[in-house]
């Protein structure tokens, strides 16, 4: 292995407050009865669209796209911050760099917010590259995405490992033929890891150290 992808939310940054919030000021704007945060907490790594597709009860695509506006309207100004660095993981990012692997960002957040998160937290120089979906929604889907970084750096999937919280990372990485691990101290259970593929299960960024390095 030389190459490691990284998922974003619930895998390098907890950013609960700030995606749970921007989803109640969306459907607050809309005029939609807003769970509480803990109710939420499944909207934490699936596209938008997705989420509320189901929040909304609805398929209305104009619908849908007001919601996602009115989420980044909030998100882009205030939820992007609204977020914390998991324990360990400029430490473990470090150790990955150090032990000679490339790593780049994966994450079905718009790249160019994904960048900015980043920069906030001063992870540019642990990074190759920072991957994103458009905002338009081009490769928010996990395969895509993933595919796409693979032919844009010219990366073999027997020497790539997707690490991620969610189903999304794994089915991902088990389409593009790459080494899936699923961290637990996110938003995913064991139990969705391993219904989805994943080949080992880290507790802890530590437990991926000691795995790739």
């Amino acid at each position: 292995m030389d190459t490691v992808l990284f998922d974003l939310d619930g895998t390098l940054t907890d950013p609960k407050v700030g995606i749970t919030t921007c989803i109640q000021y969306a459907l607050n704007q809309l005029d939609y009865e807003s769970p509480a945060t803990e109710q939420l907490l499944w909207c934490i790594g699936p596209p938008l669209t997705v989420s509320f597709t189901n929040l909304l009860q609805t398929t209305d695509k104009v619908l849908i796209d007001r919601a996602i506006t009115l989420y980044r309207d909030r998100f882009a100004t205030v939820g992007l911050f609204e977020n914390a660095l998991y324990p360990q993981i400029p430490e473990t990012l470090n150790s990955i760099r150090t032990a000679g692997y490339q790593t780049y960002i994966a994450t079905s957040k718009p790249h160019v917010f994904a960048k900015r998160i980043i920069e906030h937290f001063d992870l540019n120089s642990l990074f190759d590259g920072i991957y994103g979906s458009e905002l338009d929604g081009t490769r928010s889907d996990k395969a895509e995405l993933i595919r796409h970084i693979l032919l844009t750096e010219n990366l073999i999937p027997a020497k790539t490992v997707m690490i991620g919280d969610r189903s999304h990372d794994a089915i991902g990485a088990k389409k593009n033929q790459l080494l899936a691990i699923g961290v637990t101290y996110g938003y995913g259970t064991e139990e969705e890891l391993k219904l989805h593929g994943v080949d080992l299960i880290a507790n802890s960024p530590q437990e991926i150290t000691q795995y790739l390095c």
